[in-house]
């Protein structure tokens, strides 16, 4: 059974006239594996993740996580889906470590294992020294760390990201997106990552998806072999790969 799955999926805003943001989507997401949608701004991929989230409803066709139909607008998303947005979107109120906690607040009390992973993931995050510190007092990097931490603390099966580096300098986007995919392939979470960018789809996905107005136009597999690492961007078959997906962006026929 995939994790997610899409059939026929289409959306469109209300008051857009005729004009579909989303149209005729089909998309599956198998367990473990770590798929990108790439586009250019404007092109649907957000309000494809949202629909995928339960944020947004389809209006057209079927969405599903593991089997069942995605949670309605409105519903508090479950344990098992983790939702990174692209502003890291901390609670000023609260401390590091409650704000990476708070998905399971919402639930329930946190219990000590609990408590355990926070720190263990803010650890590997490299945010251990500011489990106390309010979000002031971060950075734009260690605000994302804490988002991810936050994402990852209930082991979700499903991982859902919209472009949760574009804002970040060259650096400290490659050092999360090596972060990223060492906890994902430690909890086995199925990921679909939302970018523009073509060189971070391909170090990151399994396989890529080019959105165009609403449709997906190209389903791209890459083969490169894991761990990846960031010697690969220089290699041969990484710039194939990102040439094909540019030439498919820019409607040049394969």
């Amino acid at each position: 059974m995939p994790m997610l799955e899409m059939s026929q999926v289409s959306y469109r805003y209300p008051g857009a006239g005729a004009n579909a943001v989303v149209r005729q989507v089909d998309w599956v997401l198998p367990k473990a594996e770590f798929h990108c949608l790439l586009g250019r701004s404007g092109c649907g991929k957000t309000s494809l993740l949202k629909l995928a989230a339960g944020l947004l409803q389809a209006q057209h066709g079927h969405v599903t996580v593991h089997g069942h139909a995605a949670p309605k607008p409105g519903a508090r998303l479950g344990v098992d889906v983790g939702f990174v947005f692209q502003s890291p979107n901390l609670l000023e109120w609260l401390s590091v470590l409650d704000n990476v906690l708070l998905p399971v607040s919402l639930h329930r009390a946190p219990s000590a294992q609990d408590q355990a992973l926070a720190h263990e993931l803010l650890a590997q995050m490299g945010m251990g020294r500011q489990v106390q510190h309010p979000p002031r007092q971060l950075s734009g990097g260690q605000q994302s760390r804490v988002a991810i931490a936050r994402a990852l603390v209930t082991r979700p099966s499903l991982l859902l990201m919209d472009e949760p580096f574009a804002a970040l300098d060259a650096i400290t986007r490659e050092d999360l997106q090596d972060l990223l995919q060492t906890l994902c392939c430690a909890q086995g979470s199925s990921v679909l990552f939302v970018t523009h960018d073509i060189s971070e789809a391909v170090y990151l996905a399994d396989r890529v998806a080019v959105m165009q107005a609403g449709q997906i136009i190209c389903n791209q597999p890459v083969p490169l072999p894991r761990p990846r690492r960031q010697a690969m961007r220089y290699g041969g078959d990484f710039n194939a790969i990102c040439a094909s997906l540019r030439a498919a962006m820019d409607g040049v026929p394969a």
